[in-house]
């Protein structure tokens, strides 16, 4: 399931786990110009004369490579449906810019999938480019994962990320789903923190890492986006708004179900309890199965 006859990759550990095997690898990432971290969950049965479909995860601000592996149950459902899950980490570790460990919501763990702008962060906060393309292409290379036939889901931050490469490439994403996902990043503040400083402060050059404003652009994926958010997520108002998105999605003619959930928070007991019918979904479209 790995073939890595050039060392390009550390393996930092590898586990049995549910009929297939999940590993930890590390690796020298152009993009970042750092090493990167990710995670690999391979489905019992997958080769490279058999690749099989795979969704990308995209955690939330805080997180690792590990955390949604490791707290969501996604491997679980991902094996019944023989699918392959690729995890990233949040952020470059250890750029070295002033100020990226002061705060949970900027620098460290918070890259937010986007490629930086503005100096100093733009030499190595570049986690557009590196989920975009650099990882996509490593794992598909290196592991027996079918390109064709790729998904990407998100939580928070994640989510933010899931549904802004979708829209904006969805040739390369057939598949996309979030939990909780900050959805309209330009009007609330973990957004406008993270973008002023990654950015600059001309707001017309957000736009393209913004899921609500890039649908009111014209940027639709082909296939249903599916969104749950719970009711009683401390961060809905102030930070998510799923509403912005579901009144752009119905204004342009996107397919999305966004499904809200009384009671749920925003943690992974959140997750746990839907992870199943997202990984339905993606199956659904990757695999031809009947969701």
């Amino acid at each position: 399931m790995l073939s890595d006859p050039g060392g390009e990759l550390t393996t930092r550990a590898e586990h049995a786990c549910c009929g297939g095997r999940v590993g930890f690898y590390s690796h020298a990432s152009r993009a970042l110009g750092l090493e990167a971290r990710f995670a690999v969950f391979m489905p019992a049965g997958a080769s490279m004369a058999r690749r099989v479909p795979v969704i990308h995860l995209l955690a939330g601000l805080t997180c690792t490579e590990e955390t949604f592996l490791i707290k969501s149950n996604v491997i679980r459902f991902a094996a019944r449906h023989g699918i392959a899950l690729v995890a990233t980490d949040t952020s470059p570790r250890g750029a070295g810019v002033s100020g990226e460990d002061d705060a949970y919501d900027l620098g460290t763990g918070a890259g937010f999938y986007l490629d930086a702008t503005r100096a100093p962060w733009d030499a190595h906060y570049r986690m557009g480019t590196y989920v975009g393309d650099e990882l996509p292409h490593l794992t598909e290379r290196l592991f027996a994962l079918d390109g064709s036939r790729r998904g990407i889901m998100g939580h928070s931050m994640g989510g933010h990320g899931a549904l802004v490469h979708a829209l904006r490439a969805p040739q390369k994403w057939k598949s996309v789903s979030a939990f909780a996902p900050i959805v309209h990043p330009a009007i609330v503040p973990w957004g406008e923190k993270a973008f002023s400083t990654y950015l600059g402060a001309d707001r017309t050059t957000w736009a393209a890492h913004d899921a609500t404003l890039l649908l009111k652009a014209g940027h639709m994926h082909p296939t249903t986006i599916l969104i749950d958010q719970g009711e009683a997520d401390q961060f809905l108002h102030d930070q998510l708004r799923p509403d912005l998105f579901r009144d752009a999605a119905t204004s342009v003619g996107q397919a999305l179900d966004l499904r809200l959930h009384a009671g749920y928070d925003h943690s992974y007991w959140f997750i746990q309890s839907f992870i199943e019918d997202h990984v339905r979904h993606h199956a659904a479209i990757l695999t031809g199965t009947p969701a």
